[in-house]
């Protein structure tokens, strides 16, 4: 089922983010919403995250399997190694340690670092752990706020790597102001801001 959004509109206190802003967002598709600053995309992923509550409008078709987000903060629980904070997501089956040990791997993480809590990490790192996170929790739909902010490009190339398969099939939202992230998933393309 496609996510539907309709008339949806949100203000804090006077100032209004979103007004009237109506969507349909393929299902298995990756849409890269795009826009200037404040022009309300992460406001949009919260809204349908259920985190806040708009003003009007509705949200339909979020699948009952739930959803996965990524947010601009890491939102990591600081005394867990890497590998303990994708433990946390995921229900326990017999490959889940070899999907988290590759999944790390994939993303440069390994060594020393595992032994470490992901306080001791720089933003990078922490930032790779919190993408491994939204994309291991096995959701129809997924969230990402900026996944790739800060990484260098060696280090974003192969996060786009690690990413791009784990999408396949499922609807996701990748908010960006990186043209070249829609091309690297052959997303469906919003501006927010012209919408």
């Amino acid at each position: 089922m496609d996510l539907t959004i309709q008339n949806l509109r949100k203000a804090y206190g006077g100032h209004v983010v979103l007004d009237g802003f109506s969507h349909v967002f393929p299902d298995g598709r990756v849409t890269a919403v795009e826009g200037r600053s404040g022009c309300g995309k992460t406001t949009l992923l919260r809204l349908i995250a259920q985190l806040e509550k708009p003003d009007g409008g509705t949200i339909s078709g979020v699948p009952e399997g739930g959803l996965s987000m990524m947010f601009q903060e890491d939102r990591l629980p600081p005394q867990l190694t890497a590998a303990g904070c994708l433990r946390a997501v995921l229900k326990r089956t017999e490959d889940r340690d070899a999907r988290i040990d590759a999944a790390l791997r994939d993303l440069g993480l390994s060594g020393d670092a595992l032994t470490q809590p992901v306080s001791a990490f720089s933003g990078g790192m922490r930032r790779r752990v919190a993408l491994a996170r939204a994309l291991l929790y096995p959701s129809p739909l997924v969230l990402l706020d900026e996944p790739f902010k800060g990484l260098d490009a060696a280090t974003r190339e192969s996060a786009v790597d690690f990413t791009r398969p784990l999408l396949a099939g499922r609807t996701a939202l990748l908010v960006t102001h990186d043209p070249e992230d829609a091309a690297a998933f052959d997303a469906l393309r919003l501006r927010l801001d012209e919408a």
